[in-house]
């Protein structure tokens, strides 16, 4: 009788290590401006860019509910790695709808290819025979100097594909330039990435809207159509939900011995912490059930329609506010101890601060969108 195989290690098995790792390097790898390569190399080792990977090439039946509670774990300690680790999974998930050929090429060899890079135009291509020339500028690309190849996209101005579209390019053809210097998240090593009139393909290229479909299948995954838009606020809401726990973490530690030896009679201060503790706890799991909420639409939802996409961009940009929040009253109640820069506290304060401030995830915008999808007539039934 031949005995079961064991289950392959999840990406949660794995982030405990990853976390000691990446908070063990933080100071040097702040003072860098770019996670350390040991990091970098457990993060993929461990499946994070091969988490959604398309079949054949990867396994279809990985989810945003696992991945949730890996990176929670690791931003708990170091968001900046969170940080990386997410947009690992979502640049190959974005990557996952080049022709089967590109696909090919990127995932040929095994899932574990690490790639950068981001949505927002920033460059010029022009067509030319078999594919197309880009060039351009691209700022903040996530782990831009660790990737093996770079999502870049950029305008057509001409022809019969005019419009926005995203080119894979090996890391090899860009050079980075060392510009990332926000106070938070300074280990992401979220650098400007270049090209100049670099070839690419056509397997290695496909128009932006494809990302935001809704109604057709994504190209190269399953038949559940999960648009972009759908999932990237929840994916930045991770690390974030990562530094909350571990700001309440190190701030109940600092203050519960304080509680418990002044607890007998009535203390302002004993009031005072309670009340800070109750409070941020409480948006700490709000903004945690909601989010659970988000990864269980996205992975069980045969469809997932543009109502979806509001409330979970609504959903996430409030968490995401919670969070900061939470973190923002444990740290005026941590004292100037809280402060000092030879303590992880503020370091995960100036994280979260930075990964909050992502346009993603201003209320605002996500309330309008959500108000105009919700209050048409054919709707609000």
């Amino acid at each position: 009788m031949t005995p079961a195989s064991s289950p392959a290690p999840s990406l949660a098995d794995h982030a405990p290590r990853i976390a000691a790792l990446a908070g063990e390097h933080a100071v040097r790898s702040e003072a860098a401006r770019t996670p350390h390569p040991d990091v970098i190399d457990a993060v993929v080792a461990a499946g994070f860019a091969a988490h959604f990977v398309p079949p054949p090439f990867g396994d279809p039946a990985r989810t945003f509910t696992e991945l949730k509670r890996a990176a929670a774990v690791i931003g708990a300690e170091c968001p900046a790695t969170a940080w990386c680790a997410v947009l690992a999974t979502l640049m190959a998930r974005t990557a996952g709808h080049l022709p089967p050929e590109g696909q090919k090429r990127l995932w040929g060899k095994g899932p574990d290819t690490l790639i950068a890079g981001g949505v927002t135009p920033r460059g010029n291509a022009s067509p030319t025979e078999g594919g197309w020339t880009l060039s351009g500028s691209w700022p903040s690309v996530t782990a831009a100097e660790h990737a093996d190849w770079l999502l870049l996209t950029g305008v057509v101005h001409e022809g019969g594909t005019a419009g926005p579209r995203v080119f894979v390019v090996p890391r090899s053809a860009a050079r980075v330039e060392k510009t990332w210097d926000d106070i938070g998240m300074q280990a992401t090593g979220s650098h400007t990435v270049a090209v100049d009139e670099v070839f690419v393909e056509e397997p290695m290229t496909f128009p932006l809207a494809l990302l935001a479909e809704v109604d057709d299948p994504r190209p190269g995954h399953d038949d559940r159509p999960v648009p972009l838009l759908a999932v990237n606020t929840l994916l930045f809401c991770l690390p974030m939900l990562g530094a909350a726990r571990g700001v309440l973490r190190r701030w109940t530690r600092s203050v519960g011995d304080k509680l418990h030896e002044r607890q007998g009679e009535f203390d302002p201060l004993v009031a005072h912490y309670a009340d800070v503790f109750a409070r941020s706890s409480s948006e700490l799991d709000a903004a945690e059930l909601v989010l659970d909420r988000v990864a269980r639409l996205v992975d069980t939802a045969e469809r997932v329609d543009r109502a979806d996409v509001a409330r979970n961009q609504r959903d996430c940009a409030f968490a995401a506010g919670l969070l900061v929040d939470a973190v923002d009253r444990l740290m005026r109640a941590s004292g100037s101890s809280g402060h000092s820069t030879g303590r992880a506290l503020q370091r995960l304060w100036r994280d979260i601060h930075t990964a909050g401030a992502h346009m993603a995830l201003q209320f605002g915008p996500a309330a309008a969108q959500y108000a105009r999808e919700f209050l048409r007539s054919d709707t609000a039934q």
